[in-house]
């Protein structure tokens, strides 16, 4: 989770691409290693998982809706 204040920059809920999303979380990595990482951290919380689904989450969709977004920052916390 990133927390360097210095930059100012506060974290947005709108729709991202799910390797946009990824590199917020793990910054300094290749964007599809970022995306499987994500997908890994998905799939291990059953809840989240579980809810995206619910939301209409698609795993082969490359894009996630705000509500997606709002999920999984709820349940992994903020990039």
């Amino acid at each position: 989770m990133h927390t360097d204040t210095s930059l100012n920059e506060t974290f947005r809920v709108r729709c991202y691409s799910k390797s946009e999303l990824a590199s917020l979380y793990f910054p300094g990595t290749a964007p599809d290693v970022a995306s499987q990482r994500l997908r890994r951290w998905i799939n291990r919380c059953a809840a989240l998982k579980s809810e995206l689904l619910q939301a209409g989450y698609q795993p082969r969709c490359r894009n996630l809706s705000p509500r997606e977004v709002r999920l999984i920052v709820y349940y992994l916390g903020e990039p």
